[in-house]
């Protein structure tokens, strides 16, 4: 049997739901919901009904019962039992159709009801929070009656949910066809059956959406039938207060932004209106904008708190409360509470009445009725209805202009798309008059609130606009921040908001409650990708109501443009609906009256967009699956007839709806080609999503060779944007897949180019052998195959391999030959300027610097000829390194920040820690600590996340020197020794080199006893950096031995080797060692320098170092003996030290 109220399937003869616990009833032919509709309702049902049918709903479900009913009524007569249950079926009923709810099941002894479904409602969790609330009230006190009466205790309990529901038809009688997403139905029935009697019991998925509009216990976490964690549950115990949802928005608030000229101009039609020249200031405005938002900072501003200010809003349930709003505002007017009786009502009108004067005592019976304190003998009830409607009209106009006399007022009607026809009738009465009184009247309303009153004097119409993005940025800056980790993030929410700033707070707290932001408002950080936005409960709630008030067949237009995209071009539409042109563009032109669309441009075609884009969601989201499949589809076939000619620059868009038209072989052709062109503008993401979608596409069509051969080039074609944003582990899994592949059809060719992308992935997770192995391997089928594009990859990675590993000979010819092997036909290619700029590389870490600029040019020439990020900013880092190499530190900074930030902007994610460790070295050495220290922090911790290994132990050593620079000695000794160990295990000898380096200068900041051990660390770095042929670094660690041994004493062979940097310093070129070598020789004295076989080098130093004051350089022209004392090093160095010579 199924359950009526959620749709569970049971077995014969159960009692009860098994998923739900309801008890379950036979479907009888009793009466459909048609017949305990009210017809207001049930002809606004039916009158939409084509435009219901088929569509996803947003919805907050009702239950309610009578608990133990059977027990209570068994030994009842029948017709006792019947009666006493149709008086609670009758209260729970009133108390749904009075919020505009509908009743989907009548179960027995309780109901079940849908708000927001067939009919949508922005507010539908506040409209059933305050239905339950009602049928609460009504039965508590029927309840009594009939205990008292006839001793029959009835206890009553509701549950309420929110979530989605699918409506699939409508019956003429009413009766719905709907099914429930997820949750939905299952958590309303159960938080009935858990309630206590008497009580309401909500889940936090309606908590969430009423908000603080209700008031509610917490009742903490309780464990729930079907979920696999406990749920924390309230109970309903009241409506807010006007006036504490008022206070309670404001609270929550953030800042006020980007409205200061529409509050100049209420200032200025404040002054206006004291002066005795009343004004109506209307304001206009979209959902969510900020109409009350800006009433609030009006009325609370300083030029607004000498008025008397009355405030009201309609409400959206509310419509059929004549006067509501005009009784709320008389409320506040005369201090009125809800404790108040008749006879104190009838004195305070009476007393504040005659306090005005005039002729307002005949305005006293209408506003007493209003009031409900008037006499039920007085006269005013003998008059006929529109007598007393007349009467009221006119005593509360007098009121209001009498009140004028003795102070300014600002009068505030809210919301007034909801207003009801007296208030409404109020206030075009009022119009009439405002122009001669200190009166303000301040309105706000949604476009489609009609009016007359554009040609009364004083009126004026204020259309507020969404935010500027300047606007929204700020606004941001409050709700987020502005931490490194949120760039991307605060650009989509300005786009996907589309300034509305109830989307953007609502957006935020999104991101907030599921994780992807953490922190404090106005300090969050990023915390997971974010992903696509999912449209808020709340916002969806608000939007769909809107697009629900549509005509039929704007509402299917709306519909059929959102499946097209945020781009509408009125050709595409044309094809795609069925309207005729006429009515194509009639119902177009109301949809952009009613804020919806808005022509995007007029040539060379035609074209409307979505005003905000999460009308597109929600809009594209209420179509069931099919009709969109076949929308898609269609969009597919109207875009290849119309643009055969330019079929390359919609090749996104035929992607897209071919997928979601599951036009599978289409699809994969197009999204491959897709992926092809986001590859050429470095959009790694959507290169991926595209190859992917490719991917899932082939999986429905037949298998074969051919579908073989297609699965693994998209898998090739997947690697390299992989490969770029880090995602190291699915480059490997995807390579596997791809080699199962070749290996199964025997691909040898494609089985190659598998191989070259294994070189480089073994190579970043520092498994460089094998990445070698897989190098000769896949040059070998190259060759085999002249394929020069696979072995230009192949020798690349395999040369990049040779220079971690410390082979700088065999890197320098295997990239040389790379160069020689790809030519000027492959030089636009990422193989060539990598070779190129790895060539430069490995020439500055031999001292080879003019050769090395010169591959640099090579490598930037090809870079930017190719326009490709991964190429420029492999270029742009090598050109800062090679900078860095050589001492050239100011010159390192600009190619550097280039490739952090294209980096960053293009999340080119695996490359990102090589320029922020650079960086970061160069702020350090330029004595900026503080920023280079958390950029080699971020390289480092990056590096790390991705797994990668290669180059991981020279950015560890980086951040040795940049803490030790900061003082942090046991930081850096502990970092240094991490990136020794790094080297070791990986076998990367340049990294040994220079992490012993940087443990010698750690352990020379100790002072006298960490003299010996850093003079050990410095003596292995220099040779294995002199056995390397790392001439720049060895010429560093001369100079940190020299000063090691001056600081102990030993000036002589601290000399020595300060000659030795010098030598190589100022062969080298390196700026930055040669200055520090001549200010400490200088200290020292004269420095005389004989190359006894090197005039080259003769003339070089001397033409160099011919502006230093205490230095002279001199040739020893001696054939025979050695000038006294000469250290017996040096004489292998062709030099001479002379004796210190005083002045």
């Amino acid at each position: 049997m199924k359950c009526a109220g959620c749709q569970h399937d049971n077995p014969p003869g159960a009692r009860f739901c098994n998923d739900c616990g309801a008890r379950l009833q036979a479907a009888g032919p009793g009466p459909g919901p048609g017949a305990y509709t009210p017809r207001h309702l049930a002809e606004k049902i039916l009158t939409s009904k084509g435009a219901l049918e088929g569509e996803r709903k947003q919805v907050t479900v009702l239950f309610a019962d009578l608990k133990g009913s059977m027990e209570l009524l068994a030994d009842r007569d029948p017709e006792e039992a019947r009666e006493l249950l149709d008086g609670v079926l009758e209260r729970m009923m009133e108390a749904v159709h009075r919020y505009e709810g509908t009743v989907n099941q009548v179960m027995g002894d309780g109901i079940m009801a849908l708000f927001g479904a067939p009919l949508a409602h922005e507010d539908h969790a506040v409209r059933a929070c305050y239905a339950a609330l009602r049928m609460k009230e009504t039965l508590r006190c029927w309840a009594e009656e009939i205990e008292r009466a006839r001793g029959v205790p009835l206890r009553f309990r509701i549950g309420l949910n929110s979530g989605e529901v699918v409506v699939r038809s409508i019956g003429s009688d009413l009766d719905m066809d709907y099914t429930a997403v997820g949750q939905t139905t299952h958590l309303a029935a159960r938080m009935e059956q858990m309630a206590d009697p008497g009580a309401v019991f909500v889940t936090p998925y309606t908590l969430r959406l009423a908000g603080d509009a209700v008031r509610t216990r917490p009742l903490g976490a309780r464990p729930v039938k079907g979920l696999d964690a406990p749920l924390e549950i309230h109970e309903l115990v009241g409506a807010a207060p006007t006036r504490s949802l008022r206070r309670a928005a404001a609270e929550r608030w953030s800042r006020f932004v980007g409205r200061d000229a529409e509050l100049e101009r209420l200032h200025r039609m404040l002054a206006d209106a004291r002066e005795g020249h009343g004004r109506v200031a209307a304001l206009t405005a979209e959902p969510g904008v900020g109409k009350s938002r800006l009433v609030y900072e009006f009325v609370t501003s300083p030029l607004a708190r000498e008025w008397k200010v009355l405030e009201s809003s309609s409400l959206s349930y509310d419509k059929a409360g004549a006067w509501q709003p005009i009784i709320d505002v008389l409320r506040r007017h005369f201090a009125i509470d809800e404790r108040d009786g008749a006879e104190t009502i009838r004195t305070r009108v009476t007393d504040r009445t005659q306090a005005l004067g005039g002729d307002l005592e005949s305005a006293l019976p209408p506003i007493l009725a209003l009031l409900d304190a008037l006499p039920d003998d007085d006269p005013f009830w003998a008059l006929e209805p529109h007598e007393r409607r007349d009467e009221t009209l006119g005593a509360l106009t007098r009121l209001v202009l009498k009140e004028t006399d003795h102070q300014p007022l600002l009068l505030v009607f809210e919301n007034l798309q909801w207003v009801d026809p007296e208030t409404q009738a109020f206030l075009d009465a009022l119009l009439t008059r405002v122009h001669a009184a200190r009166l303000l009247l301040l309105v706000d309303y949604r476009p489609e609130y009609e009016h007359h009153w554009a040609d009364e004097p004083g009126f004026t119409e204020l259309s507020i606009e969404p935010l500027t993005p300047a606007a929204a940025s700020e606004l941001l800056d409050a709700l987020i921040g502005r931490d490194r980790s949120l760039g991307p993030l605060r650009e989509l929410l300005v786009q996907r908001s589309s300034g509305n700033p109830f989307f953007l707070e609502e957006l935020v707290r999104t991101l907030v409650e599921t994780g992807v932001l953490v922190g404090e408002r106005g300090a969050h950080r990023l915390a997971t990708e974010a992903g696509g936005l999912q449209v808020p409960a709340t916002v969806q709630a608000v939007l769909a109501a809107r697009i629900d008030r549509l005509p039929h067949d704007e509402k299917l237009l709306l519909q059929s443009a959102a499946v097209i995209g945020t781009e509408v071009p009125f050709a595409l539409l044309e094809v795609v609906t069925d309207l005729p042109a006429d009515s194509l563009r009639g119902a177009l032109q109301h949809l952009q009256a009613a804020g919806f669309l808005h022509e995007a441009g007029l040539f060379p075609d035609l074209e409307y967009r979505f005003r905000n884009a999460l009308t597109r969601d929600v809009a594209y989201a209420s179509l069931l699956r099919e009709p969109r499949r076949t929308l898609h589809a269609r969009i597919v076939e109207a875009i290849e007839q119309l643009y055969r000619d330019r079929l390359t620059s919609y090749v996104d868009q035929l992607a897209h709806h071919a997928s979601r038209g599951e036009v599978w072989a289409t699809a994969a052709i197009y999204n491959r080609q897709a992926g092809a062109r986001a590859v050429t503008r470095a959009a790694n993401v959507d290169a991926v999503r595209a190859f992917e979608a490719a991917l899932a596409a082939l999986r429905h069509l037949p298998p074969g060779p051919e579908t073989m051969e297609q699965a693994i080039d998209l898998r090739l074609d997947l690697r390299p944007p992989l490969l770029q944003l880090g995602r190291l582990d699915e480059v490997l899994a995807v390579s596997r897949e791809a080699e199962e592949m070749a290996q199964k059809i025997g691909d040898e060719q494609r089985l190659a180019r598998i191989y070259a992308y294994l070189i480089n992935y073994h190579y970043l997770k520092g498994e460089t052998r094998l990445a070698i192995e897989y190098g000769a391997r896949c040059a070998r089928v190259g060759e085999a195959c002249d394929d020069i594009a696979l072995q230009g990859l192949a020798r690349q990675y395999v040369g990049q391999s040779y220079h971690v590993l410390g082979d700088y000979g065999r890197a320098e010819q295997t990239l040389r030959e790379n160069l020689d092997l790809l030519g000027e036909r492959y030089q636009g290619g990422t193989p060539y300027v990598a070779s190129c700029a790895w060539l430069a590389l490995t020439l500055a870490d031999l001292g080879e610097f003019e050769a090395a600029y010169a591959c640099l040019d090579m490598a930037h020439r090809a870079a930017e000829a190719s326009r490709h990020a991964w190429s420029q900013v492999i270029a742009w880092t090598m050109a800062g390194l090679v900078s860095l190499r050589r001492g050239h530190l100011a010159r390192a900074v600009l190619p550097l920040e280039r490739s952090v930030e294209t980096c960053r902007r293009k999340r080119l994610t695996l490359w990102q820690p090589i320029p922020s460790s650079l960086l970061g070295l160069t702020f350090v050495r330029l004595g900026h600590i503080g920023e280079g220290l958390g950029l080699l922090e971020e390289g480092v911790a990056q590096s790390r996340r991705l797994g990668v290994r290669a180059y991981l132990a020279a950015w560890t050593a980086n951040l040795a020197e940049g803490l030790l620079a900061d003082g942090q000695i046991a930081r850096a000794r502990a970092t240094a020794q991490e990136a020794l160990d790094l080297a070791l295990a990986a076998g990367e000898r340049g990294h040994e080199a220079a992490a012993l380096e940087l443990l010698g200068r750690v352990a020379a900041r100790s002072g006298a006893p960490g003299a010996a051990e850093a003079l050990q660390h410095l003596d292995a770095a220099r040779a294995l950096a002199e056995t390397l042929g790392l001439r720049p670094l060895a010429a560093s660690i001369h100079l940190e031995i020299a000063d090691l041994l001056g600081r102990a004493g030993d000036e002589r062979r601290a000399a020595d080797h300060r000659a030795r940097a010098d030598r190589l310093a100022g062969a080298l070129g390196l700026r930055r060692w040669r200055d520090r070598s001549e200010s400490e020789v200088a200290e020292l004295g004269h420095l005389f320098i004989v190359a006894r076989s090197s005039p080259e080098l003769y003339d070089f130093l001397a033409q160099e170092l011919s502006g230093a004051q205490r230095i002279r350089v001199l040739l020893d022209r001696r054939q025979g003996g050695r000038a006294e004392p000469v250290d017996q090093d040096l004489q292998t160095w062709g030099l001479a030290l002379a004796p210190r010579q005083h002045e």
